[in-house]
């Protein structure tokens, strides 16, 4: 898939999660196939750009390219301003964010909140567009309620301000992450557009994202929470569609090294004092639905170094792989 200037190796992308899509995570997700992994979402309040959190996530050293990076805001200017600064540091395209349905985010007018007011979206699109140089994406739902998709709208919107490419995520924003993903109104954006469309929601298998692609007719995929734990479900899903045949499930040994090397770039990223606590949730991931994996994952949450979180993690998967006793 092309985005401006950038023709991605594929068409998977990895979505932008806060809390979750930090540098040491995309970059993982880049080696295991991802054609793009767009950054945490970053605001577009110039007052906490000195923040040690902001910081952290306009930190792009050694990723590969292309770089991009979400912006979050309900002020046109604002948003033109944070575009403007993102490229400057480093950023090679910009996204929006108008997907986000959480309460922090929306209460503030921005996120999925944005979809309501379809005329303060133009008037934030195209400042943004003429603000910078580099390709602008989009990120939505599909509308406000299920009885208010108004997607299509937005994507002919998004095209006509300069938008290059725009992600759907198949739901709501009052749907929230509940229910099934509904695929029509991605499928209907899709015929409304000339520029790519990325459809996003629900996309956990290889069959599924061929499914979600012939029935939406999307340009390309986007995986979010799937690929939590999962990383190499990128790996898997290329390889369905490029074959049609699935790969062999990866062994508990080869499992443990990504693991330990994701946790090690966390370590090495936060520190070691918030590396250890950042790395909790992502090693519950890991071992989510994997016997004794409850048991494993409170002694994780009690590990307060390298060393000990480091070994239990070895010697939980060594437990998996000989069959030990997992409650010990």
């Amino acid at each position: 898939m092309q985005i401006g200037p950038y023709k991605l190796e594929n068409n998977l992308l990895l979505a932008p999660m806060a809390g979750v899509t930090d540098r040491p995570f995309r970059q993982l997700c880049r080696e295991m196939g991802a054609g793009l992994a767009v950054s945490e979402m970053v605001s577009s309040d110039a007052s906490l750009r000195g923040t040690k959190k902001t910081v952290r996530r306009l930190d792009h050293e050694g990723e590969a390219r292309p770089v991009s990076v979400q912006i979050v805001g309900s002020e046109p200017d604002q948003m033109a301003e944070a575009a403007r600064a993102n490229v400057a540091n480093g950023a090679q395209i910009i996204d929006i964010n108008m997907g986000c349905p959480a309460k922090k985010v929306c209460k503030r007018a921005a996120g999925s909140a944005l979809l309501k007011d379809e005329h303060l979206v133009a008037r934030l699109l195209e400042a943004v567009v003429s603000a910078v140089e580099v390709p602008v994406t989009l990120k939505i739902r599909t509308g406000t309620d299920p009885e208010n998709r108004n997607g299509i709208r937005i994507a002919n919107i998004a095209e006509a301000a300069g938008i290059r490419a725009i992600a759907v995520h198949g739901r709501t924003r009052a749907c929230k992450f509940m229910g099934q993903a509904e695929y029509e109104t991605i499928r209907d954006i899709k015929q409304s557009v000339e520029i790519p469309v990325i459809a996003n929601g629900d996309i956990d298998t290889p069959q599924k994202a061929a499914f979600v692609l012939n029935r939406t007719g999307a340009d390309a995929l986007m995986i979010g929470r799937a690929a939590q734990g999962r990383p190499w479900i990128f790996k898997e899903i290329n390889h369905y569609l490029l074959t049609g045949k699935e790969l062999p499930q990866p062994d508990l040994e080869w499992i443990t090294d990504v693991v330990t090397k994701h946790v090690r770039q966390l370590y090495d990223f936060y520190g070691e004092y918030l590396g250890i606590r950042i790395a909790r949730k992502h090693i519950a991931w890991y071992s989510k639905g994997r016997p004794g994996g409850a048991v494993f994952r409170n002694k994780i949450n009690y590990s307060d170094s390298v060393e000990q979180q480091t070994k239990a993690i070895r010697n939980y998967f060594e437990c998996l792989q000989n069959n030990g006793d997992l409650a010990a």
